[in-house]
């Protein structure tokens, strides 16, 4: 119990991560994820990459999109009975959507792309913990599991932003961040 209690971080005033409306967000309430940057796509939703639909991947709408908004998502806290969603802590991320493929919409660290060395967000299978970074006003998804493994081996962090594949906008971690902010759906 000595272990665990000098593993969980004692920033539990981190500051809350603000929706559109300078609301903090909350858990299990749902929003969309929208870019921090206009007239660049839509917000982020299930992708389907390569005429594969399972897993889905983690993009971007295309501007053009009839849900421009994206896919509606629950943020998680990893420290159980948070409300709140802070800054730089562990959580976890989950379309609120059906599939065909009966899996989890929880994102994950998924595979590397072997031309780029850049690690795909997917969902389905076990959910990754990422967390939201405040960069002057929008805010940014990184991975770095430090709440939720907080033994594990020094993982290799990354920022998530867009890689463009055959037109489609792919959230992907080891390359400039990208900014987004929080409407709540």
């Amino acid at each position: 119990m000595a272990i665990c209690s000098l593993a969980q971080p004692a920033d539990d005033q981190s500051p809350p991560v603000l929706d559109t409306s300078g609301q903090p967000l909350e858990t299990g309430v749902e929003y969309y994820i929208l870019p921090g940057i206009t007239d660049v796509a839509g917000g982020l939703t299930l992708v389907n990459r390569n005429g594969i639909s399972c897993p889905f991947y983690v993009g971007q709408e295309p501007l053009a999109s009839a849900e421009p908004n994206g896919t509606s998502v629950i943020f998680t806290p990893y420290t159980s009975g948070e409300t709140i969603i802070r800054e730089s802590r562990d959580l976890s991320v989950q379309f609120q959507a059906l599939t065909i493929c009966i899996q989890s919409t929880a994102w994950r660290v998924g595979e590397e792309d072997p031309e780029t060395g850049r690690r795909f967000i997917v969902t389905a299978g076990d959910k990754s913990y990422f967390r939201i970074d405040n960069n002057g006003g929008v805010y940014s998804f990184s991975w770095c599991p430090t709440e939720s493994c907080p033994t594990c081996d020094r993982p290799r962090c990354g920022s998530a932003g867009i890689l463009i594949e055959d037109d489609k906008r792919l959230l992907a971690l080891d390359g400039p961040a990208f900014p987004f902010v929080f409407t709540r759906a």
